[in-house]
């Protein structure tokens, strides 16, 4: 089952390093991985989305709960309330004549994504939403013209409603 890991830690050297290798050590598969720091410049947060059993997340949180400089851990898609999920996409495609364009065009309206790059011949798109709508969405694209390079920033996620992972 997918889960969202979210975590806090200080925001020190080698403290990212740690957690990634706490997951290499255990064959622990990391789906996607994003960083950043928080409202509090020396905490960071980390958001992990892995594959794993009720039994492996409860195992992976605990040893994560040991790590040096980690302040919390939440499994966000466990909260009562769900979490709100969001990556973002660039996705660079060939352009090269009016009915593509006009396609490309269209499609962002549909799907609401962006078009921020043009040039004569390519069209950089950006599209913000859920792991699976941008799965969707890079299906969509990939019917209509030649994609030449994707890039996917990877989850964020917040949980819903009261609550909040601070310290």
């Amino acid at each position: 089952m997918r889960h969202i890991v979210s975590i806090l830690l200080e925001n020190q050297n080698g403290a990212l390093s740690r957690v990634v290798g706490l997951f290499s050590q255990r064959g622990y598969n990391i789906e996607t991985i994003s960083a950043g720091p928080t409202e509090d410049n020396s905490i960071s947060r980390i958001t992990i989305v892995t594959n794993s059993d009720g039994v492996e997340i409860e195992h992976i949180t605990k040893q994560i709960h040991k790590l040096i400089n980690v302040i919390k851990v939440s499994i966000l898609d466990e909260n009562e309330d769900g979490a709100v999920e969001r990556e973002i996409l660039f996705v660079k495609v060939q352009a090269m004549t009016r009915p593509i364009r006009d396609e490309l065009k269209s499609l962002c309206d549909i799907f609401h994504a962006e078009i921020v790059d043009v040039t004569p011949e390519l069209y950089v798109l950006q599209y913000v939403n859920t792991s699976a709508e941008i799965d969707r969405f890079l299906q969509v694209i990939t019917q209509q013209a030649d994609v030449l390079e994707t890039v996917r920033s990877g989850v964020c996620g917040i949980a819903r409603g009261e609550h909040a992972l601070h310290i």
